[in-house]
């Protein structure tokens, strides 16, 4: 009989484990399952199940349509048009910032990655502010065009591209490219051989995610485009509350979601790439100074090679990025009698008759009481997933397993806010599972929002942990939970700043989902803005400038926190 004790022993370390890895993915995919997938199938049930039978008159209702495929061509043409223009002067940026040296660099490193934790509606505003007639740039006529919201997309976009080609070119060899410098080869070409089929993967991975993105943008679109201009994503809200055609709603939902499928297919298969390259260097490269001027031949001064790069990013950060949010804090302070804080004395109002049910700052404190029980949430659930999808299994299995996970993880990035919100209504309205009351429902759902960003923020931190060190520390005897704590700790903390403010950041700005399930007498911030542009007056429009510019300062603070907080290491975004 002790002789079976060694065995009984072996099979219960082989098991305990397996049982810890299951229900490390096992919990984040019954959040998931049930406030996530629960909702969008209801929803999309309700549109095309009648009378407990599958009824698809609707689908060929919507999709023969011409106004349906006006509306996919908007969304096609603003995903492809802000792809490409963010790409284009996104990577000249992520040279600049990432690859030279030169002072106050990490401040405007710092500047640039503020615009993507925007809110979409202070985007928006920000935008229309400069763009609206009096504004600075009013002459152009752009305001409430197709060009306005191009340009609010990439100014959303840009950071991400930046960070995302800038941390991979800070990592690769410069030996390559000095080699083909010494051989002869002028700077273009060495970049045009070398450098730029290297990053290829990590542009094709942006530029994918910035389509994604560009096409389900809600807040930006809606508030600078209105219904003239309207995509799929604002469509499904408009047939949603002013028609309740879900009918109609479910099958632009599932249009979408085929869209998203393909962008997320894609940018899985760059990803993966991007990060087998990432391991060409452990550390980041030596940055160059900045060579904005030479001397030629004749001793005269003349552009240096980093010049154009060095020009186009000026250009983008004080006119694209600095111009919307300084023409914003300016007109904040604009009255009707002068310049004074008037607007911003305002925000303990309510506005005019009938503007708003709470005081701006009430809705403050809402906004940040629901962001922090939101990101609580999105790190627990996202970090549990990251740890499963860092591990390397051996079986073909296992692996086709994380793949298929790590896709399902990133669908709450490209499917509808607003399906996602709406679905909520649907879903939880009885027994049980009745949520419409509940003070937990808008954090849960600006959970499932953010959870894919805590997940991409951590998961490459994970994945450049060497897996021998994980091994060595088994066949020292250390168990799994010593192995977890001692080897992916160290380097999980590290990422958990970053995962951390980009969940509260996004969850204080989110605006899709919460603008159906926040409940009047308790709106957050977002919601009371755009109820503020919407109301006429000087004074609710003044009061939307300042409460924007409140939300901004919150959000840039936020990511300012945690950027401190990283490590040195950046993560997917």
């Amino acid at each position: 009989m002790d002789t079976d004790r060694p065995r009984l022993r072996t099979a219960s370390r082989r098991v305990t484990p397996a049982l810890a890895w299951t229900a490390a993915a096992g919990l984040p995919l019954a959040f998931l399952g049930l406030f996530f997938a629960y909702p969008v199938l209801a929803l999309t049930w309700r549109g095309l199940v009648v009378d407990g039978g599958l009824d698809l008159t609707g689908v060929a209702d919507v999709l023969t349509a011409p106004r349906t495929w006006r509306l996919l061509g908007l969304t096609l043409a603003q995903g492809a048009l802000g792809s490409l223009l963010a790409v284009l002067l996104g990577v000249p940026g992520a040279y600049v910032l990432y690859r030279c040296r030169f002072p106050g660099r990490a401040l405007i490193r710092a500047f640039v990655t503020v615009p993507f934790v925007l809110p979409t509606v202070v985007v928006g505003v920000a935008f229309r502010t400069l763009l609206v007639e009096g504004g600075p740039l009013g002459f152009l006529g752009l305001d409430g065009t197709f060009a306005a919201i191009v340009a609010a997309l990439v100014f959303f976009n840009y950071p991400l591209v930046v960070r995302t080609v800038g941390g991979m070119w800070e990592r690769l060899d410069p030996r390559p490219e000095q080699a083909a410098r010494s051989l002869g080869a002028p700077p273009w070409r060495a970049f045009v051989t070398v450098t730029l089929p290297a990053l290829a993967p990590a542009i094709a991975s942006a530029a994918a995610v910035v389509f994604l993105f560009c096409a389900t943008a809600f807040g930006i679109v809606l508030v600078l485009g209105g219904l003239r201009f309207g995509t799929i994503e604002t469509e499904i809200w408009v047939q949603t509350t002013q028609f309740l055609d879900l009918r109609a709603a479910a099958v632009l939902s599932v249009v979408q979601l085929v869209v998203v499928a393909g962008a997320l297919w894609l940018s899985a298969r760059l990803r993966a790439r991007r990060e087998r390259a990432l391991h060409l260097r452990t550390d980041p490269a030596a940055a160059q100074p900045l060579r904005l001027v030479r001397r030629g031949r004749t001793g005269r001064l003349r552009p240096g090679g980093d010049a154009v790069a060095a020009a186009v990013t000026a250009v983008v950060v004080l006119g694209l990025l600095a111009g919307p949010l300084l023409t914003l804090l300016v007109r904040s302070f604009r009255t009707p009698d002068g310049w004074g804080l008037d607007h911003y004395r305002s925000l303990a109002t309510t506005g005019g008759p009938s503007t708003l049910t709470v005081s701006v700052w009430e809705a403050t404190v809402n906004s940040l009481r629901i962001a922090v029980d939101a990101t609580v949430l999105a790190v627990v659930v996202g970090t549990l997933l990251a740890l499963v999808l860092s591990r390397r299994p051996r079986r073909p299995a296992a692996r086709r397993a994380i793949g298929a996970l790590d896709s399902f993880v990133m669908l709450p990035l490209g499917v509808s806010a607003v399906t996602v919100g709406f679905g909520f209504l649907i879903a939880f309205d009885a027994g049980w599972l009745d949520l419409r009351t509940s003070p937990l429902i808008v954090p849960v759902a600006q959970a499932v929002v953010a959870v894919p960003l805590v997940v991409r923020t951590v998961l490459p931190v994970l994945r450049a942990i060497d897996p021998r060190l994980r091994e060595a520390a088994a066949m020292l005897g250390a168990g799994p939970g010593r192995v977890l704590r001692t080897v992916d700790g160290p380097f999980l903390v590290r990422g958990l700043g970053l995962a951390v403010g980009f969940a509260f950041a996004v969850s204080l700005g989110e605006f899709g989902a919460t603008s159906f399930l926040a409940r009047p007498e308790s709106p957050t911030l977002p919601v009371v803005i755009f109820r503020l542009i919407g109301r006429p007056g000087a004074d609710n429009y003044g009061m939307a400038l300042a409460a924007s510019v409140v939300l901004a300062l919150l959000t840039a603070t936020v990511m300012s926190l945690a950027e401190r907080a990283r490590g040195d290491r950046t993560g997917e975004w």
